[in-house]
């Protein structure tokens, strides 16, 4: 009889489903690229980027959570311009000699059905934090079609002034407002 019990109570674990756990996915750094943009002095719309990130995304499918703890390397600016990569690395901008990074952490993910469509988190510029809400345009969750693994891809977008990180020289006349546009994709971790 106590072998039939176990044997039973055996049997209804392998049935019953799993429950899914939240996965972690890292960065990956060769297809996710911030960018931001700005008016350059009622001339032209300035599009810029950074060339390093890294960080992690943890989604939760089931319970419909996830949290981004993200970190770019900001003298990885580039400009298309050697020369104006150095100027914006500066003190009156960036400043990265003695800020080389900035970090996004969220705080809240709002999901709508499956797919996230917001996140709300922590900017830090120049040792400056600042609520930023990131709104998700696009979100996909897939098999990545060549490394075979959970994958997840996403474009989200916000807007920033400047001033309020310290990085606000010649504002006014070179917009003070920052759209940052953030092209990610995260490989599931094993």
């Amino acid at each position: 009889m106590k072998k039939k019990l176990i044997a039973a109570a055996f049997a209804t674990l392998i049935a019953t489903p799993a429950l899914a756990a939240p996965a972690t996915y890292a960065i990956d750094a060769s297809h996710t690229f911030p960018r931001f943009s700005y008016d350059h002095m009622g001339m032209s719309k300035q599009i810029l980027s950074f060339t390093k990130t890294s960080g992690t995304v943890v989604l939760d499918k089931e319970a419909k959570n996830a949290s981004v703890d993200v970190t770019i390397d900001m003298t990885s600016v580039n400009t298309g311009f050697e020369p104006f990569n150095g100027h914006i690395q500066g003190e009156d901008f960036l400043n990265t000699e003695k800020y080389p990074t900035a970090t996004f952490k969220s705080t809240k993910v709002v999901f709508e059905g499956d797919k996230p469509v917001s996140v709300e988190g922590d900017l830090t510029i120049k040792d400056v934090t600042k609520p930023v809400t990131l709104t998700i345009t696009s979100f996909v969750n897939m098999p990545h079609p060549m490394l075979n693994k959970d994958a997840i891809g996403a474009n989200a977008t916000t807007v920033i002034k400047r001033t309020e990180f310290n990085a606000g020289k010649f504002a006014p006349g070179v917009g003070d407002e920052v759209t940052l546009d953030i092209a990610l994709e995260a490989i599931v971790q094993q």
